[in-house]
């Protein structure tokens, strides 16, 4: 499991493709996918942050954190644009933040409010994804069969391009 610095290190065109979809509105925007206790999935509307140590969320009390607390995979899928169907997508698991000094950090400087409950979550990445009108599509998985930092571009209907090519 990648953290985003190491992503970043290992795709840095991709992802600062998704960091832009994520914070297109300002302030980093999405949909968290989570595990619910049965197994169904569960959507939530979140504010991811994205520094270069890594990618986080915090998290109020709720069923989402509840769900992250038990089973940490999920999935975050970017808002969509105004004027395309550009998106992002994530996907990994989540670790609770317990380091003082780095909650510390991160609270100070995203103002989390501190009379709150929430809990310091950081997002794992295993799978990111951007797909651009067209349809275009870019995957990077974490390990695997494929060489770290390749950029696989699995459909792109407006070249004409072949599955399966590597893109750097």
């Amino acid at each position: 499991m990648a953290t985003w610095p190491q992503f970043a290190a290992a795709a840095p065109r991709l992802a600062s493709q998704v960091r832009a979809l994520f914070q297109q509105y300002g302030q980093g925007l999405g949909y968290l996918a989570t595990v619910r206790a049965d197994g169904g999935p569960r959507v939530h509307p979140v504010a991811p942050v994205i520094t270069d140590a890594g990618l986080f969320c915090f998290v109020i009390p709720s069923p989402k954190r509840r769900d992250l607390e038990r089973d940490g995979r999920y999935a975050l899928h970017s808002f969509p644009p105004e004027h395309t169907n550009d998106e992002a997508y994530l996907a990994g698991t989540a670790v609770r933040v317990t380091d003082p000094g780095r909650v510390e950090e991160l609270t100070g400087r995203f103002r989390a409010a501190g009379q709150v409950d929430w809990r310091l979550f950081e997002l794992g990445i295993e799978v990111a994804m951007v797909g651009r009108s067209g349809p275009a599509y870019q995957v990077w998985r974490d390990g695997g069969d494929r060489p770290a930092g390749a950029v696989r571009l699995i459909l792109d209907v407006r070249t004409r391009r072949q599955p399966d090519r590597d893109q750097q």
